[in-house]
């Protein structure tokens, strides 16, 4: 249990896919006008990474890695379709997002008006891929794990983007410079918020 607390923290904290990877910086920015819309957005991420990365982990595991299929019959132990990772992971990611797409449409107009075409290209992500590769890449031992991490992941980039979107409430009410208003401020906050979170680089978990 202790184990599964210190992914998730380290999802949120640590190893932040905002602050640490810089991404799915794309919607961070564009989303994060409103503290309505990034809640929103925040929210589906969430969602999309804690049912696509235990979704995906299970396709690594018993049906892409070389031997994984050893479970329908021992002819299999040498194929490896690992060649289709990207693909399969691409391909459910997608399919989630459709889901969630439909089901904001159908509940809020307002907020799938409001987060316009960004609600589908999360789909395209870097920080939902980003999720599956690094499972991948880490090669948790079970799907409890995979599944803290995700839901870490996801809560890191919500908290995130909601701080921005709070941020930029206020400083609209600030005297900012003209050519740093906009964009430029925020870029600015973000390296600030960035150097923040570093600092938790130094909790030993």
């Amino acid at each position: 249990m202790l184990d599964l607390v210190n992914i998730f923290v380290k999802g949120v904290f640590i190893e932040n896919m905002i602050f640490a990877y810089f991404l799915g910086m794309c919607s961070y920015l564009a989303v994060s006008k409103t503290v309505k819309t990034g809640v929103g957005l925040g929210l589906a991420v969430i969602f999309v990474l804690g049912v696509t990365v235990p979704v995906n982990y299970l396709l690594e595991n018993y049906i892409l890695k070389e031997g994984a299929l050893t479970w329908l019959s021992e002819d299999f132990a040498t194929m490896d379709l690992s060649f289709l990772g990207f693909i399969m992971f691409i391909a459910v990611i997608a399919a989630i997002v459709q889901l969630v797409e439909m089901v904001v449409e159908k509940f809020s107009p307002a907020l799938y008006g409001a987060l316009g075409i960004f609600l589908p290209l999360i789909a395209v992500n870097c920080s939902i891929l980003g999720g599956a590769l690094f499972m991948q890449e880490r090669q948790y031992a079970n799907i409890a794990e995979a599944t803290s991490f995700a839901m870490g992941s996801g809560v890191g980039w919500f908290l995130a983007i909601v701080a921005i979107a709070a941020i930029r409430e206020k400083i609209r009410y600030s005297n900012v410079p003209a050519p740093l208003k906009g964009l430029g401020i925020t870029f600015i906050i973000t390296g600030l918020m960035g150097i923040a979170f570093m600092s938790f680089m130094g909790i030993e978990i």
